[in-house]
């Protein structure tokens, strides 16, 4: 057994806050052994962070870069984020949590995205999606009707393949996915958390717009519309609809909501387009 490790002499950390870095966070061995101190693991934080200023100055003093950024960290004045704690000298260098990736509405397009996924939980990052593109439950796929998973089947592929790749192998990948207020499988996306032991590496929101909560106020019925076709499909009362939210969210903290139109006021790239995604903590709207 490996001798225990103690602090760093002038590192700030508590017996506890210790034992979560010996955990999660130092480097191991080939036998599992914690083969880093915190304060190798700050320098090696501070010298990977620091060495990308010569990308835009030749001459950056590196060194004295990583010093104020290492002193930061000894000092407990800021700390950066897991995937840095994790990842910085590693040869795939994520060094950012927080990610959202486009989902189309086909295979390989859903697929692609398990792929990414895995790719950066595996690292310790976080994702989020909005799968309103997705065509809804029992429509047509592959030239037949009635087979489509949508939306909400496609969350328990997300799910599993992010509950099967642990964050940097420390910790569960968190997981956001928004679906839009007129998709056709709305309601059955409201109820998708209905059961507390389900999608527990995820959380859902439905994203709305000014038009639609201007329905809700005087009653209105909204059109849901085939994202695949284009066509609408049925009404729904905006009201009743924002009701079942509301009880949702009451009963189980999910879903939450989006505002489409307040979130893209403050878009600074709408050249490229809108912004209807948030990553998997929530802290950020992004574009894919």
């Amino acid at each position: 057994m490996a001798a225990q490790s103690t602090p760093d002499v002038g590192v700030k950390l508590t017996p506890n806050a210790f034992r979560v870095l010996e955990k999660r966070y130092l480097r191991r061995n080939d036998d599992g052994d914690v083969a880093e101190t915190p304060e190798e693991m700050f320098r090696r934080v501070a010298w990977a962070v620091a060495a990308v200023e010569r990308t835009y100055d030749p001459a950056a003093d590196v060194q004295a870069i990583a010093e104020d950024f290492f002193q930061a960290m000894v000092c407990l004045q800021f700390l950066p984020n897991s995937p840095t704690l994790l990842n910085a000298g590693a040869d795939h260098g994520q060094l950012a949590s927080c990610f959202v990736l486009p989902v189309g509405d086909s295979v390989e397009s859903t697929f692609e995205a398990v792929k990414h996924t895995a790719i950066i939980h595996k690292n310790g990052g976080g994702t989020g999606f909005n799968f309103s593109r997705v065509r809804p439950r029992l429509d047509r796929a592959g030239g037949r009707h009635g087979v489509a998973a949508g939306p909400v089947g496609l969350i328990d592929v997300i799910a599993t393949a992010a509950d099967y790749i642990r964050q940097g192998g420390v910790r569960r990948g968190c997981n956001s996915v928004v679906l839009n207020v007129d998709h056709p499988d709305i309601l059955e996306f409201i109820r998708a958390k209905s059961d507390p032991e389900s999608l527990t590496n995820f959380y859902i929101s439905v994203a709305v717009t000014e038009g639609f909560m201007s329905m809700v106020n005087s009653g209105a019925e909204y059109p849901l519309v085939n994202p695949r076709s284009g066509e609408t499909v049925t009404f729904l009362n905006a009201r009743q609809v924002f009701d079942r939210i509301v009880d949702q969210a009451w009963h189980t903290g999910d879903p939450g909501l989006i505002f489409l139109d307040r979130i893209n006021r403050d878009n600074p790239t709408p050249h490229l387009g809108s912004i209807d995604m948030i990553t998997g903590c929530g802290e950020q709207a992004m574009l894919p």
